[in-house]
């Protein structure tokens, strides 16, 4: 089956991007309600769709598989809910890889999703994946283009403003 792939052009520096993958504070404002994030490889990566119920719709047990700082990052998913008894076991997790590059202030964000399977059951997860991360990737360029909330400064900076 291969992979799936979706990308966007974000008006922002590779570093901005990076940090809106890699921290937690960043991602929810743009992906997920609540994470768990530990920027290293093997560390965790989990999305919690509905942060009430950290089991249900979220990423719970997925963890960063490739970890090359403002480059790529790579990681486990697990699909939701609805496509749990397909994907979401150990031995059917998919993988997604994030790929920036940086050409005069512009970054682009390349999405694959690798280890799709055959059968019914994986067509309509890849299919509803592959809407998924255009509307992600959509709230991405959004979030960080608004230039909203502490995503316009550096970690480092924001930490200094309280």
């Amino acid at each position: 089956m291969g992979f799936l792939k979706a990308e966007i052009e974000v008006s922002s520096s590779i570093e901005l991007v990076w940090w809106a993958w890699t921290r937690k504070e960043r991602l929810v404002q743009w992906f997920a309600p609540d994470a768990t994030i530990e920027p290293y490889l093997g560390g965790a990566y989990e999305l919690y769709f509905n942060p009430a119920n950290r089991d249900q719709m979220g990423t719970k047990g997925c963890i960063i598989t490739h970890f090359e700082p403002k480059e790529r990052l790579g990681f486990t998913w697990k699909g939701p809910d609805e496509f749990a008894d397909t994907m979401n076991h150990e031995d059917a997790l998919t993988y997604v890889l994030v790929t920036l590059s940086e050409t005069a202030g512009k970054t682009q964000v390349l999405v694959e999703h690798f280890g799709w399977k055959e059968g019914e059951e994986w067509e309509k997860a890849r299919g509803w994946h592959e809407m998924a991360w255009s509307h992600v990737l959509g709230s991405l360029k959004s979030a960080l283009e608004s230039g909203k909330g502490d995503l316009c400064c550096s970690p480092q900076a924001a930490a200094h403003q309280g």
